[in-house]
């Protein structure tokens, strides 16, 4: 029986990006809200540096999954401090 969880509002913990046919257990920090304009929930942050996924092609789609679920997620700018910012909509992995 799966359980529905309602989206909470921020996340700061463990994680797996699941890209390629490989996962990499990575750190997250992720916040999100819902956007009445569109009508979805919006979640973002960013993929500690110093991980497999440093490697990763910006740009790339990937499976995000935490304890509470998983999600499809896109992977986007590196900051000046090598984090990987990922986003994506509807319901969050966290």
């Amino acid at each position: 029986m799966s359980v529905a969880h309602e989206p909470q509002e921020l996340y700061d913990g463990p994680a797996v990006v699941h890209v390629d046919g490989t996962d990499h257990g990575v750190v997250v920090t992720l916040r999100g809200s819902f956007q009445p304009l569109d009508g979805l929930f919006h979640w973002y942050g960013r993929v500690a540096a110093g991980t497999p996924v440093d490697d990763v092609r910006s740009g790339s789609t990937v499976t995000l999954r935490t304890e509470a679920g998983e999600a499809t997620a896109r992977l986007s700018d590196k900051d000046t401090w090598g984090r990987f910012r990922i986003t994506g909509t509807g319901t969050p992995p966290f």
